[in-house]
């Protein structure tokens, strides 16, 4: 009887963590890098008009710090982008805060052309053709977002894209609160 006992315990045990594991969001992804310093880098600007003092063709995370802001990863190429697209557009109208495109892996001609035809409501977009700054990022598919504090640490990822539903429960809040000087 009791070798039986042992096995049945085993499988209900699997049978519980299978079931728990049913329950939660697949695209809510943990990121080791929430509440640590967002990567730092220096990329050209996309569709960049020649650069003068007043004008870099260049942004970098350094040149945000003191702010908070949203960057998000995107492309031209990207599917899910595209339906996320008027979600971003509403949410770069509200925020209140910088929203930073990272257009990821893409042409620039490619990703100049999907703006100009979608509406930019991106602040700055840097061009990062490699996928560098994405890696450093801990991109695992585009699109994602991030929130970053005033003093440059990550406070929240979004993977997959922006719902009106995460704006408004997740990442409006969270914007006014490190707004109003809490982050």
């Amino acid at each position: 009887m009791r070798r039986f006992v042992w096995p049945l315990l085993v499988f209900l045990a699997l049978v519980g963590l299978l079931g728990a594991g049913l329950q939660r969001d697949p695209r809510d992804v943990p990121s080791p890098l929430v509440g640590r310093a967002a990567p730092t880098f220096e990329l050209p600007l996309l569709a960049a008009a020649p650069a003068t003092p007043a004008t870099p063709a260049t942004l970098s995370s350094q040149s945000l710090r003191g702010h908070v802001w949203v960057v998000n990863v995107w492309a031209s190429w990207c599917v899910a982008c595209q339906a996320e697209h008027p979600v971003l557009i509403d949410l770069a109208r509200q925020a209140g805060v910088p929203v930073i495109g990272l257009n990821y892996k893409d042409q620039p001609a490619a990703a100049s052309a999907w703006l100009a035809r979608h509406g930019n409501p991106y602040r700055a977009t840097v061009q990062d053709s490699a996928g560098r700054v994405g890696l450093d990022f801990g991109v695992y598919g585009v699109p994602e977002t991030y929130v970053i504090d005033r003093a440059g640490v990550i406070r929240l990822k979004h993977t997959g894209p922006l719902t009106p539903e995460a704006v408004q429960q997740r990442v409006l809040p969270l914007l006014r609160e490190l707004s109003q000087g809490a982050g």
